[in-house]
């Protein structure tokens, strides 16, 4: 099991060092710098940041994970598929075209010196003879931005033209802070029940079907969510959707929840009950709540 800091416990230590109010500009930042220990001026735009703190400083930070790697290439190609796809473990041993035996090996590498955690999906599936992928995870955020936005492009990289990677970088950016939203958000959802608390909470998935937030009360009710990152606001037809993939899962959800980014429509708050609860980027400042230096995690890596 890992003993790395939880995402909430690295969230709240990166903006209680950075100073943080804006809560969807402190995710942002987060997504690239956090869970290293980074200060970041965040009145600066954040490809300003990574090119003064990340990019230029490419040679020392390769340098300093080569030394956990050992340089060797069955890691970086999968520390690579695994920032670049599902998370999924045997389809990223695909992706890094690694043997599965070979890709076994190099996740237990990689988990036991720290730069991946392993997860599994929330319930059994519902054929139990059917085989289902655990997740790789990052332990740290700032690991995923690099394997994923800038070790791809290292041969220009370490030369100084940085030009592919933030091209890459501006095309995909939105996407690539979904995983952080859906961490916090479960984190958020967790906090939340008091009275009937979490007893355990996380993700669904099986060979066709996903469920993004799946959880279990103390008293037994079960608790479905899905999140939604577009511009557009949320309506009845995402809770239709997520009544779909309980069904197919043939889990039936007691309490059903919905994060939107951009808020609801009219006609969709009105549907809010004990049963549906909504969420926004409002409820995500509840993290941000009470921070102060004990939320302060020691990081003895190197910073640039």
């Amino acid at each position: 099991m890992s003993t790395s800091p939880t995402l909430l416990q690295q969230f709240r230590s990166f903006c209680f060092q950075n100073n943080a109010t804006d809560v969807e500009k402190a995710i942002e930042y987060f997504a690239v710098f956090g869970g290293m220990g980074y200060s970041v001026d965040m009145s600066k735009p954040l490809e300003e940041l990574i090119d003064e703190k990340i990019l230029k400083n490419y040679r020392y930070i390769h340098a300093d994970l080569t030394k956990i790697t050992q340089s060797n290439k069955a890691h970086h190609a999968l520390l690579s598929a695994v920032a670049l796809g599902d998370r999924r473990e045997y389809s990223a041993y695909r992706r890094a075209d690694l043997s599965r035996k070979e890709g076994e090996e190099s996740a237990a590498f990689l988990i036991k010196f720290g730069l991946l955690s392993r997860q599994s999906s929330q319930a059994d599936p519902v054929d139990e003879k059917e085989e289902v992928s655990p997740r790789l995870l990052f332990t740290a955020p700032f690991y995923r931005f690099w394997f994923a936005s800038v070790s791809p492009y290292y041969k220009g990289v370490k030369e100084g033209d940085f030009n592919e990677m933030k091209l890459k970088w501006e095309n995909t950016k939105q996407s690539f802070f979904d995983q952080i939203y859906e961490g916090l958000v479960i984190a958020l959802v967790k906090q939340s029940f008091k009275e009937d608390w979490i007893v355990k909470i996380g993700s669904y998935w099986d060979k066709t079907n996903e469920i993004e937030i799946l959880g279990k009360t103390k008293g037994g009710k079960v608790i479905a969510g899905l999140c939604k990152y577009s511009k557009s606001k949320a309506n009845k037809s995402e809770l239709a959707k997520l009544q779909e993939k309980c069904a197919k899962a043939s889990l039936t959800a007691d309490i059903f929840i919905v994060f939107s980014k951009s808020g609801f429509s009219s006609e969709f708050k009105k549907e809010k009950s004990e049963t549906l609860k909504l969420y926004t980027l409002k409820n995500l400042k509840s993290l941000l709540e009470d921070l102060s230096d004990k939320d302060l995690l020691v990081h003895t890596n190197k910073k640039y």
